[in-house]
Parts: structure tokens; C-alpha cells; sequence
């Protein structure tokens, strides 16, 4: 008999030993493990004692079960107006010949190896080269600049540097080997080997004593087994955004990484063996980590990596025409990706171009989900739309609605209910529980559930300055929210989109739900500034739909009444301008501190995942229309 979400989820908080040893039986083991859980200091480790391999889980697995001729993975570039396929036997010979070469350069289990790459094959083929022997690989971005490179070089020590000519942006082509070349020079840290991917687009100067032709050397090395290792091994470190500048070395181990991404794909996804898989993201990020390559690769799925944008290549039907050419069953991106898809298209036309008879749900994650939004992606694709939440930290969905488990009714703005592991619970700063409805801090109760952090790279002070010390049992998510009456989670926002109006806790987020409500604005983003009155007021910054031409001032007062309707005059929402574009990361998300740096007056870095800093002036010019910074905040 089927069990209900609620029966799953009290078992796994109740007896997380039992539920995760169970889930741990789809996976496979060299040999099992001594202790399903085990913490050390506050360091959660999962299925101590037990031997297995990730890449092999992966690969090797479903090659020995009959699906060497089944279609692993997907590339499909419309930047370079190229397709390839690989099957699993394909995959597996280039991975193994891949991981041939590493052990060649004496890469050995627990080195750590940099991957630097674009959104080719070669990076999932890097990345499952050092899972199978063992190495700890630490992806990051293609096209990061050399000092953030540099940065991340020094913090992992990589014996290998694993990297690509170039990268390609839209029509642009972005060379990457100069990056690299400068970030070894500035890096304290001398990796002993490059090992570079020669695109056609441009071909990199190579240095003799250090640099090696990827191409030309897997042409002559044999394949290499898998090496088996523990659970508790690392198997990658990915760095992740902090407040002091300095990005934190995320660690995912082995074992409890490979049982969370198995049950994820059977019970949240509904995602069965032979399905095709696409998360449109980034193997840089860590939805391109779990949901690119890992996860969809373990369920013997097929999955897609898309060199391409959501609109400019070519159109915005690009999305509609993968899900269709290839049909895809599961799509997984970011809102800001459909935002933009709705922006050039709002009436969905080019979806109507194209067959989704196939694709069954659309999640999204990444950033919170306004409910017109949600509701477009609804009306044009016809499909399920599931909102889900999760971090860097944790490396799969704290909260999701469960399709494969029981799909559960849909709440706009919500990401439906916590995950089972995650015992997620709202405090207020004196680390009381709220009552349902109430806003408070978002934290999960320990022990975490398998494939969360293990710790920071080599920085235990920071693992527990950052998530543990804040309130004593409780991992600190660094989101606010609440969750209601009925056990839905509503997150609202980073704790520091938490504005105080007068004495008022108002949530950024929730401003911004209201505004995109207004039938001329496609994009908003909502940021608390500096107030001689009220300590702290929201500052509010919209974009219009294209082709929409209004008065400012009239849609101005649109927005406020809006919010003003939507949440009251509490939130004293008067400070609106109209901009053309918003200043985001690469990955699409609104970068809100550093708007609000400049609102304020303070001085501030320049980001470094910051697609384009011209609009940065744009913005700064806004905002001075609007008379801030305030003269005492300069």
C-alpha cells in the first residue's frame, strides 16, 4: 500500500536511521556501511563504514544492467549550431579514458582537480572522470575572472587544471585559457598540469611544461575501473557566495549524495529510468551538479547539456524547441529564466510552435517564484509547475511538492511542504518557534538529511559561524519566511530582504509578489534603504513589458497602490522607479546588496558573478533620481 507525503516525511524525522538505509538500497555498494549516521563535532556523516563509487552508480552500473545502448546525455548548442549524442557505452569509454589521463598525472584519490569549463560534454565527462577515481573535483563557472579563479585556486589546491579554450556567449566568444593563464600566475597555488579542451571557435597558446591537449591525449590513454571509496569521502567541493567576499568551499560527500539524488529523482521528480531529464542550468552552479549531471545519470535517465540561452538563441521559443526536438519529460530552470521567455513573448506564442505532448512537469527553483510567474509558465505550457526550494548548502529540494510520492495541491508563492530529512521550523531572534503565518527565520533542525554539507573546505570555524552558532541544534538556512495552517512553506526572501519599517518586520519578497501583479511590468526587484524616519523604507525598481510605453508616474502609483492593497500602507512602499534592466549574476539572480550599497551610500565590491557591471550605472543614476543616498548615510 502507498504511503502518504506525511507518513514518508514523520518516518524520515522520526527514524532517519531506518528511512535512509532503506533509501540506500537503491544504490549501488562494494560493501555497506557500519553506521548509517554518525556526528563528530557537529559534522553530520552518512553511511560510515560503507565502499562505493559514485561515477560507477552513475555509468557502470546501467551498463551491466543492459542500457549500453540507451542515450545518456544530450548536447545541444545553438550558439555553435551543434548537436551530439551519447549513449551510456559512449559515455562510459570517454569518461574512463578521461579519468586514464588524470591518473597518468598522478592524480590520486583525495586530490582535488579544477574544472573550468563551458556547457560542453567534456565538463560532465571531467567531472565523472574524477568521481571515478576518487578525486575531489571543485567546478567553477566558465568565465569567472582570473581573481576569482585565483581565489578558489589557492583555497583548493588542485593538483589538476581542467579547462577549455573558450566559452561562448550568445554570439560572443570568451577566451578562457587567458583567464586561466593570469589566475595561475596571481595563485599561490601552481597546479602541475592543465589539461585543455581545444574548441574551433578559438585555439588556445599552450604552455609545453604544463599544458596537455585533452583531444590528442585520450587518444592514447587505456580506461581506467572505478576506485572504490568511502562514503563519508568527499566527492566535490563547490564554492558558494559569503558575506565577507571570501566564497565558502562547499563539501558534498560520496555515499549520502548518491542515496538523497536517487530518492529525489524517483519521489520528487517522478522521473523513471529512460526519461529525458533537462535541468537548464550550469554545471558551475549546483542545480547543474545534482540535476545535469549526477542525478539524472544515476536513474539511468537521459540528460541535456544546453550551451544556449532562454531568448536570443535564436528566439524565444529556444526552451519549447529542445523540450520538443528532444522530448524531454522533466524541465527544470530558474524563474528568471521563463521572466525572460514571458518578456519577448507574453503571449506564449512560440510555445505553440512546438509538440510538449511529452514533458510532463516543469520545476523551478533558484530564487522565489511570484505567482504570476508561475501561473504564465501554467497557461502556456498547459503543464504542472512546481515551485521548489533548496541551497548550495543542502544539494537537493528542502521543500518541494512530491510528484512521485503524492502530488500534493498547488499553492502560488509556495514551494509546497518540507522535504522528508528536513525538519524545517520558523524561530524569531530569541529562537522561539512562530506560530503558523508568522514570519521568522527559516532553520532545519539537526541532524540534516544526507547530501547537505559535510563542512567548509579547510574553514571549520566558518561552517559553524555561518550555519550552526546561531541558534544551538538548528542549521541556520539563511532565508526568512513561515510556513501556514496547512504546513506550506513561504519563503520570502534572504534574512537581510527582511526590512524593519517603523518597528515592522515587511518582506521584500512579498512586495515584489504584489508588483508583479501590475499587467505592464515583467520584472521587479524590492530593496530596503536607509530612512531618517522609519530606520529602513522599500525602494522598489520595475521593468516594463516590452512594447509598453507609459507614463512613469503613472505606474508608479499603479505599484504603489498595489502593495499598498496587497499588503497595506504598513509597508510604506513610495520609492518607485522605472529601469531597463536589473543588475543580475550570470546565474540570473538579482544581485539586491549591492542596489542596496548604492542606496545607502556604502561602498561596495564589485561582484564578480555580475553579468554586466555597466548596469550598475544605470541603476546608481535611478536611485540619485530618487534622492538617496540620503545625505547622513554618505
Amino acid at each position: 500500500m502507498a504511503q502518504t507525503y506525511q507518513e514518508v516525511y514523520d518516518s524520515s524525522i522520526n527514524d532517519p536511521h531506518g528511512f535512509w538505509a532503506e533509501a540506500a538500497k537503491k544504490v549501488h555498494w562494494y560493501h555497506q556501511w557500519d553506521k548509517v549516521l554518525d556526528v563528530v563535532n557537529d559534522h553530520y556523516r552518512w553511511f560510515v563504514g560503507g565502499c562505493m563509487n559514485t561515477c560507477y552508480n552513475a555509468l557502470d552500473l546501467h551498463i551491466h544492467n543492459g542500457r549500453k545502448n540507451q542515450l545518456a546525455l544530450v548536447y545541444d548548442s545553438p550558439v555553435t549550431d551543434t548537436k551530439k549524442t551519447f549513449t551510456y557505452g559512449e559515455l562510459y569509454e570517454r569518461v574512463a579514458k578521461t579519468a586514464g589521463i588524470l591518473t597518468n598525472k598522478g592524480v590520486v584519490k583525495g586530490d582535488r582537480v579544477l574544472i573550468y569549463m563551458p556547457m560542453i560534454p567534456e565538463a560532465v565527462i571531467a567531472m565523472l572522470a574524477c568521481a571515478r577515481i576518487g578525486a575531489i573535483h571543485s567546478v567553477v563557472f566558465g568565465g569567472f575572472a582570473a581573481h576569482e579563479l585565483a581565489t578558489r585556486i589557492d583555497d583548493a589546491k588542485p593538483r589538476v587544471i581542467i579547462s577549455a579554450s573558450c566559452g561562448i556567449e550568445v554570439s560572443r566568444v570568451i577566451k578562457y585559457k587567458p583567464i586561466l593563464d593570469e589566475a595561475i600566475k596571481s595563485a599561490n597555488h601552481k597546479p602541475t598540469t592543465c589539461l585543455i579542451w581545444q574548441r574551433p571557435q578559438e585555439r588556445a597558446n599552450m604552455l609545453p611544461w604544463r599544458d596537455v591537449d585533452w583531444e590528442s591525449e585520450e587518444a592514447k590513454t587505456q580506461p581506467v575501473d572505478c576506485v572504490p571509496v568511502d562514503a563519508t569521502d568527499p566527492l566535490y567541493i563547490l564554492y558558494t557566495s559569503g558575506t565577507t567576499g571570501k566564497p565558502k568551499g562547499v563539501v558534498r560527500s560520496n555515499g549520502g549524495h548518491s542515496v538523497a539524488m536517487k530518492w529525489s529523482m524517483d519521489n520528487i521528480y517522478n522521473a523513471k529510468p529512460g526519461d529525458v531529464f533537462w535541468a537548464a542550468s550550469d554545471v558551475g552552479w549546483v542545480v547543474g551538479h545534482s540535476y545535469i549531471v549526477y542525478a539524472p545519470l544515476m536513474n539511468a535517465c537521459t540528460t541535456i547539456i544546453y550551451e544556449g540561452k532562454p531568448v536570443k538563441t535564436p528566439n524565444p521559443g529556444a526552451f519549447w524547441r529542445v523540450c520538443s526536438e528532444y522530448k524531454v519529460n522533466v524541465l527544470f530552470s530558474a524563474p528568471t529564466a521563463f521572466r525572460a521567455i514571458k518578456k519577448e513573448d507574453p503571449n506564449g506564442e512560440w510555445a505553440k510552435k512546438y509538440d510538449l505532448s511529452n514533458l510532463k512537469s516543469i520545476f523551478v527553483a533558484g530564487e522565489r517564484c511570484d505567482s504570476d510567474t508561475l501561473h504564465w509558465i501554467q497557461k502556456v505550457t498547459g503543464k504542472k509547475i512546481i515551485d521548489n526550494w533548496w541551497q548550495t548548502e543542502t544539494g537537493w529540494a528542502i521543500a518541494a511538492n512530491p510528484l512521485g510520492l503524492e502530488e500534493m495541491p498547488i499553492k502560488a508563492g509556495s514551494p509546497t511542504k518540507p522535504m522528508p530529512g528536513f525538519n524545517l521550523k520558523v524561530l524569531d531572534e530569541n529562537g522561539n518557534e512562530c506560530k503558523p503565518g508568522k514570519l521568522g527565520n527559516l532553520v532545519l533542525k539537526l541532524p540534516l538529511p544526507p547530501a547537505c554539507l559535510m563542512g567548509i573546505w579547510n574553514d571549520d570555524k566558518r561552517y559553524r559561524d555561518s550555519y550552526l552558532n546561531h541558534y544551538q541544534g538548528y542549521y541556520l538556512t539563511g532565508d526568512s519566511g513561515y510556513i501556514d495552517k496547512d504546513g506550506y512553506v513561504f519563503v520570502m526572501g534572504r534574512m537581510d530582504g527582511v526590512i524593519n519599517v517603523a518597528g515592522h518586520r515587511l518582506s521584500t519578497g512579498g512586495m515584489e509578489e504584489a508588483i508583479s501583479k501590475h499587467p505592464d511590468i515583467a520584472e521587479c526587484a524590492v530593496i530596503g534603504v536607509n530612512d531618517e524616519l522609519k530606520g529602513e523604507v522599500p525602494m522598489a525598481f520595475v521593468i516594463l513589458k516590452d512594447g509598453r510605453e507609459r507614463d512613469p508616474q503613472a505606474i508608479a502609483d499603479g505599484v504603489i497602490q498595489l502593495v499598498k492593497e496587497e499588503i497595506g500602507a504598513i509597508a510604506s512602499l513610495r520609492l518607485v522607479t522605472l529601469v531597463a534592466r536589473l543588475p543580475k549574476t550570470r546565474s540570473g539572480k538579482i544581485l539586491r546588496n549591492t542596489m542596496r550599497s548604492i542606496a545607502d551610500g556604502k561602498e561596495f565590491q564589485m561582484p564578480s558573478t555580475i553579468e554586466d557591471s555597466s548596469v550598475l550605472d544605470e541603476i546608481t543614476q535611478a536611485i540619485n533620481a530618487l534622492g538617496y543616498p540620503l545625505k547622513q548615510s554618505k
